[in-house]
């Protein structure tokens, strides 16, 4: 059991024997008005409905232990993301909702986190960046030009902005949370 105010993004917690994952935690400290109150946007894991809270930053909530074990992404069939477990060779099955909007930085071979309860998958963890390369881009402008930015297509189709320098063929760090830029990476 931990205290509301101790929730952080990505942990699962148990209310009323179902399992959710906390999409959002946030305390709001007491006005002279109001008495301060945790407010929780939390997924439930096996239907996806995603929920607001408001609780007592001092109500104790149930957290439970998970395991988590690193699978490569396989295959999708449009309703389920197909991961293959690196010791077992196992197919593991997480329904759409569990990637949510992360399915466009999918691709064939990602390495992603799988959490585990009790034996069975229940959500993957969604990394805060994820390595892409660069298919189309322009040609830089040479020059005094470093606030200006190109667009470039990445291997997954999207398309951001990337400063001058970048051509194609880099490999490009986005930040899956804003899918923006974040930096070149060197390999």
């Amino acid at each position: 059991m931990i205290f509301a105010s101790q929730l952080r993004e990505g942990m699962i917690i148990k209310r009323e024997n179902r399992l959710y994952k906390v999409i959002e935690a946030e305390t709001k400290a007491r006005t002279a008005q109001f008495s301060s109150y945790t407010h929780l946007k939390i997924q439930d894991l096996k239907t996806g409905h995603i929920y607001d809270l408001r609780v007592s930053p001092d109500e104790k909530i149930e957290n439970v232990e998970i395991e988590e074990i690193e699978m490569e992404y396989s295959y999708t069939d449009g309703n389920s993301f197909y991961f293959i477990h690196p010791d077992t060779f196992e197919i593991i099955e997480l329904p759409s909702y569990t990637i949510g909007e992360f399915k466009k930085f999918m691709k064939e071979g990602i390495k992603l986190k799988i959490q585990i309860y009790q034996g069975n998958p229940i959500s993957v963890v969604i990394p805060e960046s994820v390595e892409l390369k660069i298919i189309t881009t322009g040609e830089g402008i040479r020059g005094d030009t470093d606030s200006t930015w190109k667009s470039a297509i990445l291997e997954n189709g999207m398309e951001i902005l990337v400063p001058q320098f970048i051509k194609e063929g880099d490999i490009v760090k986005v930040s899956t949370k804003t899918n923006q830029y974040i930096e070149r990476v060197h390999k």
